[in-house]
């Protein structure tokens, strides 16, 4: 059949989805256009263009995991109220299911068959961004797994069970019983979540990061009226004080505000007769590093009413 351009045009304004996903919506519906947006509809594609380029930066962290897996999710939405929204947490749900049981990163995620939709998640997403009426964003992922030892995960904020607005999935390695590592697991990854380390040891951290914290620390020092090898010099035990404070291993644990986390695990490994190590560790905080504008409700409010 002949698509006219007016017609097209016609379809975006309606549905706001894009040209192309118009163009064929109108090619299987033989140029009906409510017809073509209900075929729109059922594909998640109506509506979802309009709101593509609102910020979302609430929403939810998802944790699934089992014996030796762990897989984390952050999805974003506009409001807080869509994250108590059963449709949204399902969706949540499945997506971090999703992770663990295909040990994928995002971009795999979106292409995977969501359950009992006969639509992809990418489709999925688009589907509850129409539903909704809110953008939605799957915006990060995190996977996790050992071959002998335990994966434990803590929740802060719970909204649900495995959901809520932070993360935590440690990976503790150890061929000691499950059941001698969990109460020890547990703990560090409430330590995680009050304190976001940003590497587990040292040698992990990013060069980028130490390099900048070394300049800033000799810049201060200088600015004291300190000789920059002196300077230099003093940096040296600053880095110190730096580290303990970003590097998981070398933070004084919050349970018993004394002891570091690698003691703790060195205490643990006597005490059960076996080796103990965290493998790994991944946190989410949900928006973290979104932008979100600042709005003056009152000013809004005004504006809308027109008083000057």
């Amino acid at each position: 059949m002949n698509l006219s351009a007016s017609m097209v045009k016609e379809l975006r304004e309606k549905s706001g989805a894009g040209m192309m996903d118009c163009k064929k919506a109108l090619v299987e519906s033989n140029g009906n256009m409510e017809d073509a947006i209900d075929w729109l509809r059922k594909q998640g594609l109506s509506a979802v263009a309009k709101k593509s380029n609102r910020v979302a930066a609430e929403g939810l962290i998802g944790i699934s995991i089992n014996e030796a897996q762990g897989a984390m999710v952050e999805i974003n939405s506009e409001t807080d109220f869509v994250a108590r929204n059963e449709l949204f947490q399902n969706f949540v749900k499945n997506c971090s299911n999703l992770v663990l049981s295909h040990k994928t990163d995002i971009n795999a995620l979106k292409k995977l068959p969501f359950p009992d939709t006969g639509r992809s998640v990418d489709q999925e997403l688009n589907n509850n961004i129409a539903t909704i009426g809110e953008n939605m964003n799957i915006r990060r992922v995190e996977y996790l797994e050992v071959s002998e030892g335990v994966m434990v995960s803590y929740i802060h904020n719970k909204i649900t069970e495995d959901l809520g607005k932070l993360g935590v999935i440690v990976a503790i390695e150890s061929q000691a019983k499950q059941s001698q590592l969990l109460n020890v697991g547990k703990q560090i990854a409430m330590h995680i979540a009050a304190t976001s380390p940003k590497a587990l040891n040292i040698d992990d951290l990013n060069s980028d990061l130490v390099k900048r914290e070394r300049e800033v620390l000799i810049d201060q020092a200088m600015s004291s009226g300190k000789p920059k090898e002196i300077a230099e010099k003093m940096v040296q035990g600053r880095l110190q004080k730096f580290y303990q404070e970003v590097v998981l291993n070398e933070q004084v644990s919050v349970i018993d505000g004394e002891t570091k986390i690698k003691d703790v695990i060195n205490k643990l490994s006597k005490d059960i007769g076996a080796e103990v190590k965290i493998k790994d560790f991944k946190i989410l905080k949900l928006g973290e590093g979104i932008e979100v504008a600042e709005n003056d409700f009152a000013a809004e409010v005004a504006a809308t009413a027109g008083i000057k």
